[in-house]
C-alpha cells in the first residue's frame, strides 16, 4: 500500500498543497480553522511527514555524533546510555564510534568527522587530541569535548574537576590513617589529561596533610583496564614495605587489583584500604563494595547534549563554555569495613 502524501491530505481536506505543508511545518499563516481540518485529513489518511526530507531542506540532520575512546569500557557505555537518552528527548538521534585508544583515528574521527557523514555536531572525548588540532580543523560541524583535558582551545568543555576530587579521595585514605597510599594508574604522556589532574590532586592531599609521597608507591600503567590493576597490585605487594591502601585512577584498575590482593590473603579494609574513580555499577556488586568518586554522568550528558546543541543552533563564534559537572566521594566496604555493612 503506498504511503499517503501531502497532495492525499490536500485533496482530503479541500486545500492546497501549500498550505499543508505550512500546517506541517507550523508556519503562522494559517487559520484555526483550516488546521483542524488539515489535522483531522492527516490523522485519517495515517500521513507521516519525511522529516529526514524537512531537515535535509533547513541544513539539518538530527544527527550528533559521538566519539568515545571504548565502548567496552563501563564508563563510557554507561555515560553514552545517558547521552543518546539526553538527545533522543531533543529530537536527536546519535551516531557513535569509538577510537580504540589509536591517536590517529581519533584524530580522524574528530578533524574531518562530518565530511564522511553528515551530522549536525560532535561530543568527543579524546585522549590525545591537541589545542594545534583543534585549531587546525576545517570541519563544519561544531565539536564539545567530554573529559579530561588539559589545554586551552576554542571547544566547549563539559568534565568534573578531577584534581579536587582525587584530592578528596586521598584525604579520605589518609584521615582513615593510611599513611603508606599508593596509585595505580600514573602515567609517562604528561598529554594524558586523566592521570596528570588526578595525580595532582593525590599530591595536593598529602602537601595538605604535611606528608610525604613516596614515589615508589606510584604505579604507571599503559591502559586503564582490570589486567593492569592487577598486573600494578602484584608488584606493590611485592614491594619490600607495601602499602596499606591503594587509590587507583579507575574502577576497572580497582577491581583487577582487588584481585589480586583477596588471591594473597589480604583482608579488604583490615590489611589493605581500596579505592576507585567513576562510580561504574560493577563496583557496587563486588565484594567488598569498592569505595569510588561518583561523577553525576547525568548532568554530564545533560550539559553535552545541551552544550552541542546550544552550538548548532547558534552557529556563532562565542567564547568557548567551560562547565563543570558535580561529583561525590562514595564511601563503601572496600574502605570502611563493617561500618557501611551496619544497617542505618
Amino acid at each position: 500500500m503506498t504511503a499517503p502524501t501531502l497532495r492525499d491530505v490536500a485533496e482530503r481536506a479541500g486545500v492546497s498543497i501549500r498550505t499543508v505543508s505550512n500546517v506541517v511545518n507550523g508556519y503562522a499563516r494559517v487559520t484555526d480553522a483550516t488546521k483542524v481540518r488539515v489535522q483531522a485529513a492527516i490523522d485519517a489518511l495515517g500521513y507521516r511527514p519525511n522529516l529526514m526530507a524537512r531537515n535535509l531542506k533547513q541544513g539539518r540532520t538530527r544527527i550528533i555524533a559521538l566519539v568515545v575512546p571504548a565502548l567496552d569500557v563501563p564508563y563510557f557505555a554507561e555515560l553514552v546510555r545517558l547521552i543518546i537518552g539526553e538527545a533522543r528527548a531533543r529530537g536527536y538521534a546519535v551516531l557513535i564510534d569509538q577510537t580504540d585508544g589509536d591517536v590517529e583515528r581519533e584524530r580522524e574521527l574528530i578533524m574531518e568527522a562530518s565530511h564522511a557523514v553528515s551530522f549536525d555536531g560532535v561530543i568527543a572525548s579524546p585522549l590525545a587530541l591537541t589545542a594545534a588540532d583543534l585549531e587546525s580543523r576545517h570541519d563544519p560541524a561544531p565539536i564539545l569535548l567530554l573529559g579530561e583535558k588539559i589545554f586551552d582551545s576554542s571547544a566547549d568543555h563539559v568534565a568534573i574537576d578531577n584534581v579536587t576530587a582525587a584530592r578528596e579521595m586521598t584525604a579520605h585514605l589518609i584521615g582513615l590513617g593510611r599513611r603508606r597510599i599508593a596509585a595505580i594508574g600514573v602515567h609517562q604522556d604528561p598529554t594524558d589529561g586523566t592521570a596528570v589532574l588526578r595525580t595532582r590532586g593525590y599530591r595536593e592531599a598529602f602537601a595538605q596533610a604535611g606528608l610525604t609521597v613516596d614515589e615508589s608507591l606510584m604505579v604507571s600503567i599503559p591502559h586503564y583496564e582490570r589486567r593492569h590493576g592487577a598486573m600494578a597490585m602484584a608488584r606493590l605487594l611485592d614491594h619490600p614495605d607495601p602499602p596499606d591502601a591503594v587509590f587507583c585512577f579507575s574502577d576497572l584498575l580497582a577491581l583487577g587489583a582487588m584481585r589480586v590482593a583477596l588471591s594473597r590473603g589480604l583482608r579488604i579494609p583490615e590489611d589493605l584500604a581500596l579505592a576507585g574513580f567513576d562510580d561504574i555499577e560493577d563496583g557496587r556488586y563486588s565484594s567488598p563494595t569498592l569505595t569510588t568518586i561518583a561523577p553525576d554522568k547525568e548532568q554530564l550528558a545533560r550539559a553535552a547534549v545541551e552544550g552541542i546543541l546550544a552550538r548548532i543552533e547558534s552557529g556563532g563564534d562565542d567564547a568557548p563554555v567551560e562547565i563543570t559537572a558535580s561529583h561525590r566521594l562514595v564511601v563503601r566496604e572496600s574502605t570502611a569495613g563493617d561500618a557501611v555493612r551496619r544497617p542505618g
